[in-house]
């Protein structure tokens, strides 16, 4: 059901590439995000303040690597139900390079745009 040409092999390794990459990421960067000691007997200040802020940003890469995890296994089962490729608002093939640049992508240009609006 996707349009003719897409190499679903090519698309489905950089996917699972992607994913990997993230997984990773995802077991260092717990160290990061755990709790700042209060202890300023330890710790001065700013450098507490710089802990807090490290902290904050781990945090916030963690979610948006969840749910980029999230796209990427979803575009997977799109591989596998062979609707991959297909925009599902307006059954239109989505165009290879857009893919090519994020494959995790569902929406084409076109809808894409529209949603921002």
């Amino acid at each position: 059901m996707n349009e003719p040409g897409f190499d679903l092999d090519y698309f489905k390794k950089k996917l699972i590439e992607l994913r990997d990459e993230l997984e990773a990421l995802q077991s260092t960067g717990s160290k990061a995000s755990q709790i700042v000691e209060l202890d300023q007997a330890r710790i001065g200040r700013l450098s507490r303040m710089d802990a807090l802020q490290a902290q904050s940003m781990s945090i916030e890469s963690a979610r948006r690597r969840e749910l980029q995890l999230g796209r990427i296994g979803a575009a997977l089962r799109r591989i596998d139900a062979n609707e991959f490729g297909l925009c599902p608002e307006c059954a239109e093939p989505i165009h290879p390079e857009r893919l090519e640049f994020d494959p995790a992508t569902r929406l084409c240009f076109t809808c894409a745009q529209a949603r921002e609006r």
